[in-house]
């Protein structure tokens, strides 16, 4: 268990610098534990759509407020994510850059690439099987 919650925070940690090196603002700048929050504050996006397009591209994240929520608890200018399920799957280190590319797609320019985010997560899961 000590192990598994050791990988856990290291593919946190993984994702969280995918995701700032790629421009894609965290609240508190990366993490320490299992979990970080996008803050879109200041953007159009809201964290209500972001949500919405991550589960059209097979990412499962929730909308959540931020610090100084200027939006509705409803639509949110935030997402929360978490990495306990995706390390419980087998995935690692390696692939938290390409989930953190998929994310930063999804932000930036979702209608060009959906399908290519579809694609590289199939592969990621096809990678990482739930069961064989």
């Amino acid at each position: 268990f000590k192990e598994y919650g050791k990988k856990v925070v290291e593919n946190a940690q993984a994702l969280a610098n995918g995701l700032t090196k790629r421009g894609v603002k965290l609240v508190s700048g990366g993490t320490d534990n299992h979990l970080m929050l996008i803050d879109l504050s200041g953007t159009e996006l809201t964290g209500k759509e972001l949500e919405h397009r991550l589960d059209e591209v097979y990412i499962t994240a929730n909308k959540n407020t931020v610090p100084n929520e200027q939006r509705s608890p409803f639509v949110t200018s935030g997402v929360r994510l978490g990495t306990p399920a995706v390390t419980t799957r087998g995935l690692t280190v390696e692939d938290m850059d390409q989930i953190a590319e998929c994310i930063s797609l999804a932000i930036n320019d979702f209608d060009a690439n959906a399908d290519k985010i579809r694609s590289m997560v199939q592969a990621i899961c096809e990678k990482h099987p739930l069961y064989e």
